[in-house]
């Protein structure tokens, strides 16, 4: 994310802005690329995070048998911009060789077929949050942690600003204001509640209200009796499929990333249809019928020593806004993230860097 990679033609014309001040509240990649392209603009940043560290889906999770992918399992590279921003973390991020194959029958008898002319996939070291972490670690004590923003109002000393009210840990709340503007990279419904249902920008309310994210059941299971000198791994050949079982759409073998721990494990992404389905079950119902169908799939029957189910409530894209990012001008309030456009990592960067290009 730097000046080469942000810059438009008409740029080098544009008559230079006073430095504001500007909350951007959520520390995905959206959010973190839009805070850091308006860092180097000149202007004052506030990043918000309600989890204690920055991610968003990009997110891993740490276990006694290694990291999982819980979230975005790889990322392409198809934009011009995002590949010149990813040369500024050399070494960071490592080509995946997936031996990607499609499960074709639906029961779950394995009926594997290779993808063909499958673009590169990329994963970060030694977790995909890794990424997002080292953009935004030059934000340095201007991203805040472990703060979730509860309600944007006009800032109590200045009508022409806004003033965020916040909730961290045990209870605590806390006032942040002088904001010139407010940028939202957070999912639909945090978004949609922020906007206090209209109140503070009736056209960016409407331009959402279409907007639909289908929720994603996630396992994480670990097998370390595979990593015996007389086995090298469990089951399949393939190290990743897209699945038609009515359960689950995505398998992925981690410990066939770069730069993972070589414990054999696993990460199964359910299908929308049946996440949504299953939204309200108990996480312990939903890893009994995942390793089922794991099981179907894969020809895996092994216990596994580890087995968490955790269920993102917006996942993937199916009604996106249908352009890179929102800002009304008016308002001074801006929105951002991958669902603008569609669900893939590099839409999420675009779409921060975008909106940051907007408001400066």
């Amino acid at each position: 994310m730097t000046k080469r990679a942000t810059a438009k033609p008409a740029d080098r014309h544009r008559t230079p802005t006073a430095p504001r001040h500007y909350a951007v509240v959520g520390a995905g990649i959206a959010g973190v690329a839009c805070a850091r392209t308006l860092r180097q603009a000149g202007h004052k940043v506030t990043l918000f995070e309600r989890d204690d560290t920055p991610g968003g889906r990009m997110a891993s999770v740490d276990t006694a048998f290694g990291r999982f992918d819980s979230g975005a399992q790889y990322f392409t590279v198809r934009d011009p911009r995002f590949a010149l921003a990813l040369e500024t973390t050399p070494g960071l991020c490592k080509r995946w060789s997936a031996n990607l194959v499609r499960v074709l029958d639906a029961h779950g008898r394995v009926a594997e077929a290779a993808l063909p002319s499958l673009e590169a996939h990329w994963v970060a070291q030694p977790g995909m949050d890794a990424l997002v972490a080292h953009w935004a670690a030059p934000l340095g004590d201007s991203l805040i942690t472990g703060t979730q923003v509860t309600q944007i109002e006009p800032d109590a000393l200045d009508a022409k600003r806004w003033q965020l009210r916040t909730a961290g840990a045990e209870e605590s709340q806390h006032v942040y204001s002088g904001f010139d503007a407010v940028l939202l990279a957070v999912p639909p419904s945090r978004t949609r509640a922020l906007l206090g249902d209209g109140k503070l920008s009736a056209a960016l309310s409407r331009k959402i209200e279409s907007v639909r994210i289908a929720p994603c059941w996630t396992l994480m299971i670990a097998f370390p009796q595979a990593n015996q000198p007389t086995m090298s791994h469990l089951g399949p050949q393939w190290n990743a499929a897209r699945s038609t079982h009515h359960r689950v759409a995505w398998l992925a073998r981690e410990s066939s990333k770069p730069g993972r721990e070589p414990i054999e494990r696993w990460t199964l992404q359910a299908s929308a249809a049946w996440s949504q389905e299953h939204l309200r079950d108990m996480p312990s119902r939903v890893e009994a019928k995942l390793l089922r169908a794991f099981a179907e799939i894969t020809g895996i029957h092994a216990t596994p020593a580890h087995a968490k189910a955790l269920c993102w409530s917006e996942a993937q894209t199916q009604v996106p806004v249908g352009q890179t990012h929102l800002w009304d001008a008016k308002a001074r309030i801006g929105i951002a993230g991958d669902w603008c456009t569609g669900h893939r990592v590099e839409d999420a960067f675009l779409s921060g860097l975008s909106l940051a290009l907007e408001t400066i």
